[in-house]
């Protein structure tokens, strides 16, 4: 029996690291400036993208990998007898789920691979991953490990706040006014996945390394029910010091067994802009039912 290998599109934001750890196979999505295009993370990096956006004032577009991309990707897997789990971005911010079945149906592999809707972004994936990744380990089937991670997806908490309304307004997310009061006003809106969907929860005011404390704190009782496994602090391009303050109170919580600090890669970052900061964590399941 062959093994199973987890793959992921580069929205997981794992970073090079973790991915040589837990040996994932990314497939990169595209970031399109202008006329060209440039694979995320391999071709082009954040801060390259952020040059572009202010130098043209405008957001790049981002698109999934193509059919041709995974499936070469996933051929000599399936050539060596092993299987696959690929998990993706929401399906409801990107085509890329798709695009993986359509790779599999083309390679007449339908049996061999499963792809996972992780119904999440950024490091909201990357617990799911690891997830998989344990179970992977423990040698359950891939039937059991997409059962567990459908049935684990409610419980991730993925948020951020973003430094600057200025990108969610160039990726129409706000309008114009909203985006020059709200810049004036040093607001700094809080948007959280449900559903696999962005939504605005609620709007911090103020400079972004006090407005990031205010955040984590907020979250702090949700936080000691948490899975004590690892917690994620992801971020487009913060202030070491505000990321390290982060840090700091996480560990301090004494909640979690492992802080992992992560930069998000291009296509989360073009939509979000630098200076966003998220804590994305897996809550426990108290349901007794």
């Amino acid at each position: 029996m062959g093994k199973i290998k987890i793959i992921a599109d580069s929205t997981c934001d794992l970073g090079e690291e973790l991915i040589k750890k837990y040996d994932i196979t990314v497939l990169p999505l595209s970031i399109v400036l202008g006329d060209e295009a440039y694979q995320d993370i391999v071709e082009i990096s954040p801060d390259e993208i952020y040059a572009w956006s202010d130098k043209n004032n405008t957001t790049p577009k981002t698109s999934s990998p193509t059919i041709q991309q995974v499936i070469s990707t996933f051929k000599p897997i399936i050539n060596d007898g092993d299987e696959i789990i690929a998990f993706s971005i929401s399906e409801d911010m990107s085509t890329t789920a798709n695009v993986m079945r359509l790779a599999a149906a083309e390679l007449e592999a339908e049996d061999k691979v499963t792809v996972i809707d992780s119904m999440n972004l950024s490091t909201g994936i990357a617990l799911q991953i690891i997830k998989a990744w344990e179970m992977v380990e423990e040698g359950m089937s891939r039937e059991y490990i997409e059962k567990s991670i459908k049935e684990l997806q409610p419980l991730v908490r993925a948020s951020f706040v973003a430094d600057t309304l200025t990108y969610l307004h160039r990726g129409g997310r706000c309008s114009a006014t909203a985006a020059l009061f709200g810049n004036a006003l040093q607001l700094k809106p809080k948007i959280v996945v449900e559903n696999g969907k962005m939504e605005a929860a609620n709007k911090y005011r103020g400079k972004q390394d006090k407005v990031i404390l205010k955040y984590v704190k907020d979250m702090e009782s949700d936080i000691h029910n948490a899975d004590s496994s690892r917690v994620f602090i992801t971020h487009s391009g913060c202030d070491d010091k505000v990321i390290q303050a982060v840090y700091d109170y996480l560990k301090e919580l004494g909640v979690f067994e492992e802080i992992l600090i992560t930069r998000a890669g291009g296509v989360i970052s073009s939509h979000c802009g630098y200076g966003t900061l998220g804590v994305l964590y897996i809550v426990q399941n108290n349901n007794q039912d």
